[in-house]
């Protein structure tokens, strides 16, 4: 039997870094300012421009329209102004009216959603736009968009008044308590100057109450084509082209004669630290952060990217030491990590984070500078160093064999950076060049600053063994092979009963994602051990499941590119990893030692694990959407032992040594696993590979964990019958609502295929109708998500499925009943009136895209594939599954119409569907005074009723102020 296809010619390309000829450089030489590979160019307008061909993805291009322009421009009564603007830009301008620009988006496929198309910082705004250019009029129009975003932004008092409500919306989402520790911090470091009160968001004062004067005026003083770049991306013919549009579109837009000059603002320096003590009853946990300003370095010289480069080795090798002592004996924090970033146009800064337990702030902090001073004494030893050295040459390796396969939206930023910092465009060939010279010569020396002390002990490091497996298995062998045409695939049945499934491609010449997965999970648990065996995961990963503690581990793949992940869910247990080709045997070995190790767990690990497992649930417990959350769940799914929200009794009923057994039991009998491997690969090379490590995994002499999927428990899940409202009232510190409205849904078995299908593209169409109702037409919210789940009942073959469909959003809690009503009216009437033609073909170009996108990436064909092995049809032949699959869609997108749509959504929602469904509505808890008032309020309704029903109010609002009395001397006192 030939096991082993012909090599393909991919191989010769990888060993192709190691081949790469160093750089003859001096370090004063200049990196140069034209950007690599791009046509760049000025109008005589001022306008600049880029345009680069780039064919990943193949038909697609990303463009950008960059402004110079940010919230620091902003006078005071201004604030907020910038980030108006962008809105506005969607919503009208002089060529397009009524959100015509998100229809023609969402006509050509390319979605529109929060954050998705512009963001406005402090320095500038960018718009973004990621078109399908198989059609040279689909990018000439968006090109004319950009130019439009320009100059044309209509702003009348109508179009603000739409767009307030949109812009409050964001404005709320961001008053949590992650939002408002980030503002506190802000300030901290801005402090003294302009960018300190000029937050992007703006002020909820402001945003309610600016005029369309002002914010006309903003636009026009600032928005000058001086001040701008256009940037486009893809996959063209030519460049010149392009660029001929953007003269087209651009040329007509004249130059403001006498322009406003961008001023720049500083950021003053301290002698001093600056402390802030931010106390937050709603946090998620106990957070430290240490910050270094600094001026922007400049990246002109080939020494300036040396200098670069020893800070990120500087870096690399801080992290690997706090993640090494956060997995000491009771260690000072949970996690902790350092970066540096631009923070705005003139100031950088080195940021140091930790998360800790409560109450262990100061503690977590004298860990975090006690390790930088031992840095500044005693520095990094040779091996610290050149274990970051070889994981960033891995990483620039990775970066130079992909180097033709760059997503042209990476390429765009890129370009995007260069316009406004100047940051050098020199082409992954030559930063490998560079990185292969000068990475070997960064040692110690370089960046450690040697300060002769003795107080503080050096670093104590750890053995590590130089090998994973100590000694190689012997390997499996192959019982049959059968070829897959349709897919392109090959499956190997193996020994020891493990299916593998490989499909080699060429998308990125460095990429192997895989995953393996066996039916039984959590449902089969019993339910006095399902807090313990839940727990698996978490405990089992930190003391380490791979045969070595996480600590010793990350060095031992040092300069490897290979990782595995483990998952355990309701019905079903996997592993999943993404590698290099070259390290490829690495990741498998890897799964070898998960399926052959047998964690233990020590009294040090179990404790910090279930330190972090309190905090986490402590934090849960201070959050205003864990109780909406628990809410939303329990009326959907019932109240059973499952669904139940983690609380800190249950933790102390966590046996260890259960999780620990569970968890290595899950992982142990290979004959129960089907894998699937996609990628780069060589059948040569890989096939040996996989007959070693995953054939020579030992099959146990009794099965362990081996179910049939039609035999599996289904959850508890206990499904409304009728439609239910309820009101969550939490602690605020800041107002906030949440909604959630929820549709029981049961596909029956018989036409499962493109039912499932089907509720793909009525998803898509709910979330484009809400949109447009409760965004475009009342303006009213930032954005909605429609989420599917079909995971209600047992992935058998024969039973029906169950899930549901549900809607969520933010909005004003003094409308959120409102918002509720036209939700549902909105989709009663799409099931009583059906969609039109238009929105038919938006989802259904928005679909094709979709997939067109994902034809040419390796994890789409990785889930296709296990969706295939997963599916009710399959029936050991994954081509003819994968077929049936596939046959499915074409069939759901040939039949889809206005009518076909329509009874979709009669036979798979509740019809109507306002007869079953639940709405839960999360609010701020009312004041004692707030509550006074709706009792005053209701016995105003009733004066013509009962006396009695009416002295019980009155006595009930007597009672209620004495006791608010009461409490507001007892907070005095």
């Amino acid at each position: 039997m030939d096991l082993l296809p012909a090599e393909t010619s991919q191989l010769g390309r990888k060993h192709g870094f190691r081949s790469l000829k160093l750089a003859a450089v001096d370090m004063g030489d200049a990196l140069g300012d034209e950007p690599f590979g791009t046509e760049h160019g000025r109008l005589d307008n001022g306008l600049a421009y880029y345009v680069r061909r780039n064919s990943k993805p193949r038909m697609r291009a990303a463009l950008a329209l960059v402004v110079q322009v940010g919230s620091v421009l902003e006078e005071d009564d201004e604030l907020g102004v910038a980030h108006i603007i962008e809105h506005l830009a969607f919503s009208a301008t002089n060529r397009y009216t009524n959100h015509d620009i998100v229809k023609f988006l969402e006509s050509i496929g390319a979605e529109f959603g929060a954050c998705q198309n512009a963001v406005t910082s402090a320095d500038q705004t960018i718009y973004e736009l990621f078109v399908p250019v198989d059609k040279p009029e689909l990018l000439s129009q968006a090109i004319s968009i950009l130019a439009e975003f320009s100059s044309e932004v209509r702003v009348s008092k109508d179009d603000l008044e739409k767009e307030r409500g949109a812009v409050l919306e964001e404005y709320r989402s961001n008053r949590n308590a992650t939002g408002r520790m980030q503002d506190a911090h802000w300030l901290l470091l801005m402090e003294g100057s302009k960018y300190a009160e000029r937050l992007p968001i703006g002020t909820e004062a402001v945003i309610r109450t600016v005029s369309a004067e002002t914010v006309k005026q903003f636009y026009q003083k600032w928005y000058q084509l001086c001040h701008m770049a256009v940037v486009a991306v893809g996959d063209f013919p030519d460049t010149q082209s392009v660029v001929d549009m953007i003269k087209t579109h651009f040329r007509q837009k004249g130059a403001v004669l006498d322009h406003q000059p961008i001023p720049t603002y500083s950021v003053p320096s301290h002698d001093r630290p600056r402390f802030s003590y931010f106390v937050e009853r709603e946090a998620a946990g106990s957070v430290v952060m240490i910050s270094y300003k600094m001026p922007v370095d400049d990246l002109k010289t080939v020494k300036d990217y040396k200098d670069l480069l020893t800070e990120s080795v500087f870096l690399h090798a801080l992290n690997q030491r706090f993640f090494k002592q956060s997995r000491k004996k009771d260690p000072p924090y949970f996690s902790c990590s350092a970066d540096s970033d631009v923070l705005v146009r003139p100031l950088k800064a080195y940021m140091i984070t930790a998360s800790c337990k409560e109450g262990g702030t100061i503690g977590a902090l004298e860990s975090m500078l006690m390790e930088v001073a031992r840095v500044r004494i005693h520095g990094f030893s040779e091996r610290e160093i050149s274990i970051v050295r070889a994981l960033l040459l891995s990483e620039i390796e990775s970066a130079y064999l992909e180097r033709d396969q760059t997503q042209s939206t990476s390429l765009r930023d890129e370009l995007i950076q260069h316009f406004l910092r100047g940051e050098p465009v020199i082409g992954i060939e030559y930063e490998a060049q560079l990185q292969k010279t000068i990475l070997p010569y960064i040692s110690s020396l370089d960046v450690n600053s040697l300060e002769e002390a003795k107080q503080i002990p050096p670093w104590d490091e750890e053995h590590i063994p130089e090998e994973i497996v100590p000694m190689k298995p012997n390997p499996g062998y192959s019982t049959q092979q059968l070829e897959y045409s349709n897919i392109g695939a090959t499956e190997l049945i193996l020994s020891n009963g493990m299916r593998v499934c490989y499909k080699c491609t060429d998308f990125l010449d460095d990429q192997v994602l895989f995953t393996g997965f066996s039916y039984g999970g959590l449902s089969e648990v019993p339910e006095n051990e399902y807090f313990s065996c839940s727990m698996g995961s978490t405990i089992a990963g930190e003391i380490g499941v791979y045969g070595y503690r996480p600590s010793i581990l990350m060095d031992i793949l040092a300069g490897k590119r290979a990782e595995v992940g483990t998952k355990i869910g309701a019905y079903m247990r996997s592993f999943s990893g993404d590698c290099s080709p070259l390290d490829l045997e690495t990741a498998l070995q890897l799964v070898y030692q998960l399926f052959t190790t047998s964690v233990e767990p020590g009294e040090e690990d179990v404790k910090i694990v279930m330190q972090m497992a309190e905090a986490a649930v402590r934090a849960q417990e201070r959050d205003p959407y864990t109780a909406f959350v628990n809410r939303v769940r329990e009326l959907n799914y019932g109240n059973s032992y499952f669904f139940r929200p983690i609380k800190i009794s249950d933790l102390k009923r966590v046996d260890p040594r259960r999780a620990c057994e569970y968890f290595s039991c899950c992982f142990k009998d290979p004959s129960t696993f089907t894998v699937v491997i996609v990628g780069s690969i060589s059948p040569t090379i890989a096939v040996p590979l996989i007959l070693q490590y995953l054939g020579g995994i030992p099959r146990p002499p009794e099965p362990i964990l081996r179910y049939s999927r039609d035999d599996l428990k289904g959850l508890p899940v206990t499904s409304p019958t009728k439609s239910v409202r309820e009101v969550v009232r939490s602690p605020m510190v800041q107002a906030q609502c949440s909604v959630q409205i929820c549709f029981p849904v049961e596909l029956k078995n018989g036409t499962m295929v493109e039912e499932i299908h089907s509720i793909g593209f009525l998803s898509k169409l709910l979330e484009t109708k809400l949109m447009q109702v409760l965004r475009f037409k009342h303006g009213q919210i930032y954005s909605t998500g429609v989420s599917v789940f079909l995971g209600g009942n047992r992935p058998s073959r024969t039973g029906d499925v169950r899930g549901d469909i549900s809607i969520d959003f933010s909005c004003d809690p003094e409308i959120s009943l409102k918002l509720v009503d036209l939700t549902l009216d909105e989709i009663q009437r799409l099931q009583e009136e059906g969609p039109s033609e238009e929105d038919v073909l938006t989802i259904l170009e928005i679909e094709q895209r979709a997939h067109e996108d994902g034809v040419q990436e390796n994890y789409y064909w990785l889930d296709k594939i296990l969706r295939s092995y997963q599916s009710r049809v399959y029936s050991g032949d994954v081509g003819t599954s994968f077929k049936v699959q596939d046959e499915g869609r074409s069939k759901v997108r040939a039949s889809l119409a206005p009518s076909t749509a329509q009874s979709a959504l009669q036979r798979i929602l509740p019809f109507p569907c306002k007869k079953q469904h639940t709405v839960v509505i999360l609010l701020p808890q009312r004041s004692c005074l707030e509550m006074l008032k709706s009792l005053f309020g209701f016995s105003r309704t009733i004066c013509g009723g009962d006396a009695k029903v009416l002295a019980g109010v009155a006595a009930m609002a007597v009672l209620a102020l004495s006791l608010w009395r009461y409490s507001r001397r007892s907070v005095k006192s």
